[in-house]
C-alpha cells in the first residue's frame, strides 16, 4: 500500500506534465493524453444496422363524397405507416435494425405491376399494398415467386381471403363480413332485430349488402324488406340541392314495414350520407352511415389509444383514420417480426409471422393474431359516429373455443381457402 501512492502520484504527475506540454505546443489536451503509455486499444467499429425495406404501394385519387368533411387527406394511410416506422426504428436502434419507407403511388384501377416490380428492385421484401382486391391479385404471385410478403391494407373483399387466398398475403384489413358481423351483434344486443336494407347499384355496395344478410342470417337478425338505390351519374352534391334531397330520401324510405333499424350499403358514397334523419319513419341508421364498424376511430381513447392518437396528430397534423391505423399495424407486424424472430433475413421473419409466437399489439384493448386458414388478421372493431365510439365488437356474450375474435368473419369451419 504504502510504495502504490508514490507510483500512482508519479504517473499523475506525469499525464499532467505531458497535458500541459502538449496544450503549450498547440496540442489539444485529448491528443496529448493520448500519447499517455498505457493506453487502452480502441474499440472497434459498430457492427453496422441491419436495413429492413419496407414497400407501400398506394393507389390514390382525389374522391368525390358526399360531405366536404369526408374528403380522405392526401396522406391517408401514409402517414399511420411514417409512423409506424419510427415507432419501429425507435426499438430498432437497440437491436441494431434500421427501417426504410420506399413509397409509390398509382392511380386506381392502375396496373401496379412495374411499381410493385420497381419497390422490389430497390430491396423491399415487405410490401403494404394499399391497393383494390384486383390490384392485390395482379401482384400477389409474383410476389410469392420473389418471395415477397404483401400486407393487404385497403381491399375488405372476402374472396382475397377465400377463393382467391395467396400464402404470401397477409390481411390487415378487415373484411366485409367482420365489418357487417361487429355491426350486427350490436344491433342484437340492443334487441333491435328488424332491419331494413337500401343498397346502392355498385360492385363494392352490393357485396356489402350480402355480408350484412350473411350476418343477419348468422347472428338471428331479419331484413323485413329492401331496396335498390341506382346511381344515375348525377354530380350528387350540385345536382340536387338540400329541400330535394329530403323529399327524395324521405319518398324513397316510404312504404317499408316496420323495422327497428336501417341498414345502408352505400360504400360508393352516392346517397348514404343523405339517409340519416330524412326517413320516413323516425329509426335508427347503420351500416355505411350513421353507425358504421371500423377498424380504428378518431375519437378512440380507451387501451392507450390517447397515446397512439397523440402521437399521429403530433405526426401529421390531423386525426388518425382507419387507413392510417392499418398502414401503422402493417408496417409494425414487420417490425415486431424483426424484433423477435431471432433474425431479419426474410426466410426467418416470414416463419415467425406464421407461427403461433406471433402477436401485435395495436391499441385495442388484446394482442392480434393471425387466422391461420387464410392469414387474417383477428381485432376488435370500433362501432361508432363521427364524433364518438359508440360500442367495440365482439359483443359480450358471443363465445368461441378458440378467440372471440373469431365470430366476426369467415371462421374456419366455413372457409374456402386453400393458401397455395
Amino acid at each position: 500500500m504504502t510504495t502504490a501512492r508514490p507510483r500512482a502520484a508519479a504517473v499523475f504527475t506525469g499525464l499532467v506534465v505531458l497535458a500541459i506540454s502538449g496544450f503549450a505546443a498547440g496540442i489539444p489536451i485529448a491528443v496529448a493524453q493520448s500519447q499517455a503509455p498505457q493506453q487502452a486499444p480502441a474499440k472497434k467499429a459498430d457492427k453496422p444496422a441491419a436495413e429492413i425495406r419496407i414497400g407501400y404501394l398506394r393507389a390514390f385519387a382525389p374522391e368525390l363524397t358526399l360531405s366536404l368533411l369526408d374528403r380522405p387527406p392526401k396522406d391517408l394511410g401514409l402517414a399511420g405507416a411514417k409512423v409506424g416506422i419510427d415507432d419501429n426504428d425507435t426499438t430498432g436502434r437497440f437491436l441494431r435494425q434500421h427501417f426504410v419507407l420506399d413509397t409509390v403511388e398509382i392511380k386506381p384501377d392502375t396496373d401496379p405491376v412495374q411499381a410493385f416490380n420497381d419497390l422490389v428492385a430497390k430491396g423491399d421484401r415487405y410490401v403494404v399494398a394499399d391497393l383494390s382486391a384486383r390490384q392485390v391479385l395482379a401482384i400477389a404471385d409474383i410476389a410469392r415467386d420473389k418471395g415477397v410478403l404483401v400486407f393487404n391494407i385497403g381491399a375488405t373483399d372476402d374472396s382475397l381471403r377465400e377463393e382467391d387466398c395467396r400464402i404470401n398475403v397477409f390481411h390487415v384489413a378487415p373484411t366485409r363480413s367482420m365489418l357487417a358481423d361487429a355491426l350486427a351483434q350490436y344491433l342484437m344486443w340492443k334487441r333491435w332485430s328488424n332491419w331494413a336494407l337500401v343498397y346502392g347499384s355498385h360492385e363494392g355496395d352490393r357485396l356489402f349488402a350480402d355480408a350484412l344478410r350473411r350476418a343477419a342470417a348468422r347472428f338471428g337478425g331479419q331484413i323485413v324488406a329492401e331496396k335498390e338505390f341506382k346511381d344515375t351519374g348525377t354530380a350528387r352534391r350540385t345536382d340536387t340541392g338540400v329541400t330535394q334531397i329530403q323529399k327524395q330520401i324521405s319518398t324513397f324510405t316510404q312504404g317499408f314495414p316496420d323495422y327497428d333499424v336501417m341498414l345502408v350499403a352505400d360504400e360508393s358514397e352516392v346517397f348514404g350520407g343523405y339517409v340519416p334523419y330524412r326517413t320516413w319513419m323516425p329509426r335508427p341508421v347503420a351500416g355505411t352511415a350513421g353507425l358504421a364498424a371500423s377498424a380504428w376511430h378518431p375519437a378512440s381513447e380507451q387501451w392507450a389509444g390517447i397515446q397512439m392518437q397523440s402521437r399521429f396528430l403530433k405526426s401529421s397534423g390531423r386525426h388518425m383514420l382507419s387507413r392510417d391505423m392499418l398502414a401503422w399495424t402493417a408496417v409494425r407486424i414487420v417490425g415486431e417480426a424483426a424484433t423477435r424472430a431471432g433474425g431479419t433475413d426474410a426466410k426467418t421473419m416470414e416463419a415467425y409471422l406464421r407461427s403461433d409466437k406471433f402477436s401485435v399489439a395495436a391499441f385495442k384493448g388484446q394482442k392480434l393474431t393471425f387466422r391461420s386458414w387464410n392469414l387474417q388478421l383477428r381485432q376488435p372493431l370500433f362501432l361508432g359516429d363521427t364524433t364518438s365510439v359508440i360500442s367495440t365488437s365482439p359483443q359480450e356474450g358471443y363465445l368461441h373455443q378458440v378467440s372471440e375474435l373469431d365470430t366476426l368473419g369467415v371462421d374456419k369451419p366455413e372457409t374456402k381457402c386453400t393458401l397455395k
